[in-house]
């Protein structure tokens, strides 16, 4: 039986696995699907080396960026966004080769969409770390300017001091890729002068548990339209799936040529 599964530290409950058993359960499909908490990316080699069954893995934090030196090979998009979430492996014999993929970039440009007005021109994007990366990318592919704010202002970013009522005015969307707010610590959120946003914001959270977090609560109590990052999850999962079971570089390649 094939496996599949994912990378990460710590895991704790897990979506990937949830998600992916009772797919598999529904659609008759003969699979299985593990977690594998590991602290580095390279003890990833060693699962793999003697798991003849697995044929792929999405990851998560922290490995996103740190899983790439691995690779042998990655999708041309990673060069711009420089992070993975997906890894496909395809196997000769004993040894095997390792395929990076990003399906977060798929996941949230069709999420983020659904409340996307011709307004929404300027973005913040709260954190630095991989998921901010590929938000970046469609912000960029979407044709939206956007600033990355940080916990330490750099040449590169803001830090959430710099973010005043008058700074928040000036934007419209605003899109937190920090894990601040998950489950259990559903208290905390990002410190911003939620007192300046109003009906013209676009705030979206890529946490998903809880639904609506305080970040969210607080930006809808003042008006703004919100979306939390479960059907980002689900979009991103479904199209991990597409690259573990079907020929996915081929399909993309006949759809570029195609458009």
């Amino acid at each position: 039986m094939d496996i599949y599964g994912l990378l990460g530290y710590p895991l704790g409950h897990s979506f990937s696995r949830k998600f992916f058993l009772e797919k598999f359960d529904k659609e008759g499909i003969e699979a299985g699907f593990e977690n594998f908490e590991l602290e580095t990316a390279k003890e990833m080699l060693d699962v793999i080396d003697s798991r003849v069954d697995l044929k792929g893995f999405a990851i998560t934090l922290p490995h996103k960026e740190n899983i790439i030196p691995f690779l042998d090979e990655c999708d041309k998009a990673i060069d711009h966004i420089g992070a993975v979430n997906c890894v496909k492996i395809k196997r000769d014999g004993e040894s095997f080769t390792m395929k990076g993929y990003n399906t977060d970039i798929i996941g949230f440009e069709k999420s983020f969409r659904e409340f996307l007005k011709p307004e929404h021109n300027n973005a913040l994007i709260l954190g630095t770390g991989g998921a901010s990366k590929a938000v970046a990318y469609v912000m960029h592919k979407l044709g939206i300017k956007y600033e990355v704010v940080s916990r330490r202002k750099t040449l590169t970013t803001l830090c959430y001091e710099d973010i005043t009522p008058e700074k928040l005015a000036e934007v419209q969307v605003v899109i937190n890729t920090t894990p601040l707010g998950m489950h259990p610590k559903v208290e905390t959120c990002v410190d911003l002068p939620y007192e300046a946003v109003n009906e013209k914001h676009y705030f979206y959270d890529l946490v998903y548990n809880p639904l609506e977090t305080l970040f969210l609560k607080k930006a809808k109590e003042q008006g703004a339209a919100t979306k939390a990052g479960m059907d980002m999850l689900e979009l991103q999962a479904e199209e991990n799936w597409l690259i573990w079971s079907t020929d996915y570089d081929e399909i993309q390649w006949r759809v570029e040529m195609k458009n």
